[in-house]
């Protein structure tokens, strides 16, 4: 029951009303209603029922469908704790998507960053549908997913799909954004590199450090020199400070950074030796953090599509749901040309 404009008490309008008012049949309003639409439904008749349910106030009833499916309409997004805004962005795309068919998503921050998390509900298997989850938390899956079988339905986001544990993968091109920052340094005359990488070890920044390896060593005499360092600034400032101090012969013209807050640490340590960026030294960075264009220079960097992500993760957990192949095709990335890199140095 609702109240109407005059405080009396009307009834709840139903899926009846509605196709009576739209003029389709009542299964048509379910399937549109129910996310089912597409093939079956044609795409006006399907905006009329929405249009026509939002006019007269309908809303599925959630709880009957879900005790006739067996679903509960929600998915667990499973992430690193959340100090980086890139996973942010992919609830976002993750949510507008799950919004569109009736889905709830939950967001799971590890507790431990990267490490084992335990099962936020008594029972996952009851309370959820699927789960996405960034490679970087894959730890946290095992007592999510328990050793029932078969177990919920998994789509890994940024994960190898080689040895994936999930149903399927959800990737960017993240070769192809080395490729591009690598190509911007070689033509800029960039021989001699430092790669500040992450000390998280996960399939994403293995990707990033062989096709660097591999890109670099199809120009002779070129060299690069690997450091690791924690996601933080602080850590990345020592890191950075201690390869420079310790670069001998090979000291580097460029530095090619596993994401931007890795970069701001590399800005830092550079400042503090003396050198100007990019006149001495040029810096890439990898996200495209707001982070970016905070510092000066602004930092070249390579933008990934967050919100896609989520919104491509999302899709494919309803293909697994709906016994449907998910779209693998890996997201395109994009360099962003800023301030922070220019023509190598000489070196003498």
């Amino acid at each position: 029951m609702t109240s109407g404009p005059d405080g009396t008490t009307t009834a709840r309008p139903t899926s009846r009303d509605v196709a009576r008012a739209a003029g389709v049949s009542q299964a048509a309003v379910s399937l549109v209603m129910g996310g089912k639409w597409r093939g079956r439904v044609s795409e006006t008749t399907a905006e009329r029922v929405r249009a026509t349910a939002e006019h007269l106030g309908y809303r599925p009833n959630l709880a009957a469908r879900n005790l006739r499916t067996g679903r509960t309409r929600t998915a667990l997004l499973v992430v690193p704790a959340l100090t980086n805004e890139f996973f942010a962005g992919v609830y976002t795309g993750a949510a507008r998507i799950a919004a569109q068919h009736d889905f709830g998503v939950v967001l799971y921050p590890s507790p431990e960053g990267t490490g084992p998390a335990r099962d936020p509900f008594p029972s996952a298997r009851a309370a959820l549908d699927g789960i996405l989850a960034s490679s970087m938390a894959a730890d946290a899956l095992t007592d999510l997913r328990g050793a029932d079988t078969p177990a919920i339905p998994l789509v890994m986001l940024d994960s190898d799909p080689a040895g994936s544990p999930g149903d399927t993968t959800v990737n960017l091109d993240l070769a192809d954004g080395i490729r591009q920052i690598t190509d911007h340094l070689l033509e800029f005359g960039h021989r001699n590199f430092l790669h500040l990488a992450s000390a998280v070890e996960s399939w994403t920044f293995d990707v990033r450090a062989r096709e660097l390896a591999h890109r670099t060593a199809q120009l002779p005499g070129t060299t690069v020199r690997t450091v690791r360092s924690p996601l933080t600034v602080e850590d990345a400032v020592t890191a950075t400070e201690t390869a420079l101090r310790t670069s001998g012969l090979t000291e580097p013209t460029a530095i090619v950074c596993d994401d931007d807050k890795l970069a701001a640490g590399a800005y830092k340590a550079a400042r503090r030796m003396g050198l100007r960026i990019p006149d001495d030294l040029s810096i890439t960075g990898f996200d495209d953090l707001t982070l970016a264009t905070a510092i000066e220079p602004e930092l070249t960097t390579v933008r990934l599509p967050a919100e896609d992500v989520g919104a491509h993760g999302m899709r494919a957990l309803l293909a697994v749901l709906d016994g449907h192949e998910a779209d693998t095709a890996p997201l395109p990335v994009e360099l962003i040309v800023r301030g922070s890199t220019g023509p190598a140095a000489p070196r003498p």
